[in-house]
C-alpha cells in the first residue's frame, strides 16, 4: 500500500531556485484549486521550464510587458495567459525576482474533485484527458486571467497552492524538447514528465504557419 500523499504547503523557498531544478521538482507535487463550486486537486505529471530572458521560447524574451508582468515578480505566484484567442494557461512563477522565469503546468491527473472537472471538460471521452494538456488542466481547474499573479504561498484557502504531494522518483522522469517551440529554442530538453504516466499530453513539434500566396 503507498504512503498517503503530503499535505504540507510548497513554501516559497521552494520556487525560489533555478527554473531547471524546480521544473521536474514540481512532477508528482499537488495542485489545489479553490472556487465556489468546491476544491479540484491535481496530481502533476508534466511540466515545461521557461528561462526568461535567455530563453527566446519565453513570454518574458524580449523583457517586460502588461501580458507577463506577474512573470518578473516574486516567486511563488501565479502567471496565467491568453493564447490563440481561445485558452488559458497555467504558469508557475520561480527563480529570484525580476528573473522572469517559469513553469508551464502541461498535464495532470486529477485525484479529487473530478466530477466537478468533468462538467467543464465535456469533451473528455475518460477521467485521464480530463487535465491532459495546458488548455485542458486550465479549463479543468477553472483558471483564467483573473488569477494571474496570485500568491501560491497565500495560506489556507487561497485560490491555487501547492502541496508537497509525492515526487516523482529519478528513474521516472523524462526530458525532451518543449511542445510546439520553434527557433532557437526548439531542441531544449526542457520538457519534462512522469513516464508512462497515461495524463501525459502528446509531443507535437513546433509546425511554422504558413503564409497565404
Amino acid at each position: 500500500m503507498s504512503a498517503r500523499p503530503n499535505r504540507t504547503p510548497l513554501t516559497r523557498s521552494f520556487y525560489d531556485r533555478p527554473v531547471l531544478t524546480v521544473a521536474p521538482d514540481l512532477l508528482g507535487r499537488t495542485l489545489v484549486r479553490h472556487g465556489p463550486e468546491g476544491p479540484i486537486e491535481l496530481r502533476i505529471t508534466e511540466v515545461e521550464a521557461y528561462d526568461g530572458p535567455t530563453d527566446p521560447g519565453s513570454h518574458a524574451y524580449r523583457g517586460r510587458t502588461a501580458r507577463n508582468a506577474s512573470m518578473f515578480g516574486p516567486p511563488g505566484h501565479a502567471y496565467v495567459y491568453f493564447i490563440y484567442g481561445m485558452w488559458f494557461s497555467l504558469n508557475l512563477v520561480c527563480g529570484p525576482e525580476g528573473t522572469a522565469s517559469g513553469v508551464l503546468l502541461r498535464a495532470g491527473e486529477i485525484i479529487t474533485g473530478a466530477d466537478l472537472a468533468a462538467k467543464r471538460r465535456l469533451s473528455a471521452r475518460k477521467p485521464v484527458e480530463l487535465a491532459k494538456g495546458p488548455a485542458r488542466l486550465a479549463t479543468a481547474l477553472a483558471v483564467d486571467r483573473s488569477l494571474d499573479g496570485t500568491d501560491l504561498c497565500g495560506g489556507p484557502g487561497a485560490p491555487l497552492t501547492v502541496l508537497t504531494g509525492t515526487p516523482v522518483p529519478s528513474d521516472l522522469l523524462r526530458s525532451g524538447p518543449r511542445t510546439g517551440v520553434g527557433g532557437e529554442g526548439a531542441h531544449r530538453p526542457w520538457r519534462f514528465w512522469h513516464a508512462d504516466d497515461p495524463t501525459v499530453s502528446p509531443y507535437r513539434p513546433h509546425a511554422p504557419r504558413r503564409r497565404s500566396t
